[in-house]
């Protein structure tokens, strides 16, 4: 009974190596959001990664995950959390994520969205537009960085008349 548990953990730790790092990253910062909400008691785990995109261009690189999550036994007070063990039948909500990172070496974080919910609630046609709408606004951020004018950018770029 604990040899298939076992090889089950094995995979989905060499599927975590596998990812790329921003794409843990983003994880990562998805499931502290997650767990940060006041009317989440529980700890969750990643369960699947069931879609990424990743897109470069020259303002960054655009990053987003559908993530399917699944509630553990612990607390979220909880000291241990690698120890946790997944409870078949509670909640799991499916978690869309969409982030936008600069070109730096340590990519910085331009802009990013991301909605959690059960699954059959991320499938409504307006839950679904919006979250579309919102992962295009995402994708877009850092492109017009010539078009936002700031206080003060072009104080100094004209002269008085001589």
């Amino acid at each position: 009974m604990r040899l298939p548990f076992a090889l089950c953990l094995a995979l989905v730790a060499m599927g975590a190596c596998s990812q790329p790092p921003l794409q843990r990253r983003v994880l990562r910062d998805l499931l502290d959001s997650f767990h940060g909400r006041s009317n989440v008691q529980f700890l969750f785990k990643e369960q699947a990664v069931e879609g990424v995109v990743e897109r470069e261009d020259p303002s960054g690189t655009f990053i987003q995950l559908r993530v399917s999550l699944v509630q553990t036994a612990c607390r979220k007070r909880t000291p241990r959390p690698h120890s946790c063990r997944a409870l078949e039948n509670r909640r799991k909500p499916t978690c869309l994520a969409c982030y936008k990172f600069d070109t730096s070496d340590v990519p910085k974080v331009l802009d990013k969205y991301h909605n959690c919910g059960p699954s059959h609630h991320l499938a409504v046609k307006e839950i679904k537009h919006r979250d579309e709408a919102e992962c295009r606004a995402v994708e877009e951020a850092g492109k017009s960085v010539d078009v936002l004018y700031l206080p003060g950018m072009f104080a100094f770029s004209r002269g008085l008349p001589a």
